[in-house]
């Protein structure tokens, strides 16, 4: 029998299969153990949150800390936590790392540049890449869509922001490009990566002191010059993690997203519709559904008891690791109606895909930005966009934290060099 319909038999989690499709075996936490306590792929053992209403007590919960320094085991102690490279000192401390005061001091001080207006600035700019990008293949007729679209926009988007100079922003998309391909281990590309990525925002930090711009790093100086109390490391550290969980996020948003509505083409016909008719309410409300649907975070990044508590009826010890599966949390039909039903136009949406609380997805109204853009730049230019690989063939990058595909084939009726597509 099929441990997803068996209540006597727990499923396999963290398998390659697992990684495919993880919702039935999310659907058979939530029903028979939404609190699970298991071992993860490290040895590591921690508690799975899997229930809405559990998830959101998780999330806001001040007794579960950011900081690894909570966990008695010695590998999380050091910062093996899923970030690559977090056990240099340097990097430790980020927003995703640490609690108040600190967090909120940190916080504070990039919070401005991530606001609507701010944001809604930043469209013209965000327009100009998607489009950028896909001139270099919309002649062809075929393309990966995460190497050649979704990978690129978001590294771009985030280094303009934090203000890397144009010459330099394809050596952030090649280390970028090798934190992704090798899941976050410690060693080897990734470790090299991390530390050139360090050194280079060390150096960038330096010129921005001496030559400001109208740029985060710039706002990051300032900030710490009139008084803020911004260390180097404190601002290399969170330079680092607003380019990482900046672009991954968004990667998978874009690359997810675009893979549901070619498995669904009546959602796609009914926002391609939309967008026909200059009408933009189905594709904000597409895109929180597609968040909702099958999201770029699985889990949230890890938390760890301060003191004893009970979370959905299971009792957390002081010192245990807690991990939130949104993913799961998304699909509760306590909370959704049809959760595994995509649906975008659906209202009652308050997902937890950008998580909930005090460390609430920072970066959040300009990953929504940018995939709305993006799909619908896609949509409007590429209207027959088709997969063009059997769906059982596509690999998803494995990993606790995120998810998303490695590869994601598409076919098109090419553009004309004019842009016009050939019909």
């Amino acid at each position: 029998m099929n441990a997803a319909n068996d209540p006597a038999t727990p499923p396999e989690l963290f398998t390659w299969e697992f990684a495919t499709d993880p919702y039935p075996a999310y659907a058979w936490l939530r029903e028979h153990a939404p609190v699970h306590r298991t071992r993860l792929p490290s040895g590591v053992e921690a508690w799975l949150v899997t229930r809405y209403a559990d998830a959101r007590q998780a999330l806001a919960d001040q007794r579960l800390s950011k900081n690894p320094a909570h966990h008695d085991e010695p590998a999380h102690a050091r910062g093996k936590t899923g970030i690559p490279g977090e056990r240099k000192a340097e990097l430790m401390t980020h927003l995703l790392n640490i609690d108040p005061p600190d967090h909120t001091r940190l916080r504070r001080l990039v919070s401005k540049a991530f606001t609507p207006r701010r944001v809604a600035e930043f469209a013209p700019r965000v327009q100009e890449l998607t489009d950028r990008l896909i001139d270099g293949f919309a002649t062809k007729g075929e393309a990966d869509l995460i190497h050649e679209f979704a990978f690129p926009l978001p590294i771009y988007a985030i280094c303009d922001m934090l203000g890397v100079p144009a010459e330099d922003q394809d050596d952030f998309r090649d280390w970028a490009g090798q934190m992704i391909r090798h899941g976050g281990g410690p060693r080897g590309g990734v470790a090299r990566a991390v530390k050139r990525m360090r050194a280079y925002l060390v150096e960038l930090i330096h010129r921005k002191r001496s030559d400001p711009g109208d740029d985060l790093i710039s706002g990051l100086i300032r900030a710490s010059d009139h008084g803020e109390h911004l260390t180097e490391n404190e601002a290399a550290a969170m330079a680092f993690i607003l380019l990482f969980a900046g672009f991954e996020t968004t990667v998978n948003l874009i690359g997810n997203g675009t893979y549901a509505l070619l498995r669904e083409p009546a959602e796609r016909a009914r926002l391609q519709a939309s967008l026909a008719a200059g009408e933009t309410g189905l594709l904000a409300t597409g895109v929180e559904e597609l968040l909702r649907y099958d999201g770029p975070v699985e889990l949230a990044t890890w938390r760890y008891a301060t003191e004893p508590l009970t979370l959905g009826g299971q009792r957390i010890e002081r010192g245990d690791p807690v991990l939130v599966v949104l993913a799961a949390a998304d699909r509760d039909p306590a909370r959704f109606a049809e959760p595994d039903v995509l649906d975008l136009g659906r209202r009652d949406n308050q997902h937890l895909g950008y998580g909930h609380g005090i460390h609430y997805c920072l970066g959040a109204p300009l990953a929504r930005l940018e995939g709305q853009t993006a799909l619908a730049t896609l949509l409007t230019r590429l209207p027959d966009l088709r997969l063009a690989a059997d769906p059982a063939e596509l690999r998803w990058r494995g990993g606790l934290i995120m998810r998303g595909l490695r590869t994601l084939p598409v076919a098109f009726t090419p553009e004309k060099a004019d842009g016009a597509s050939i019909l």
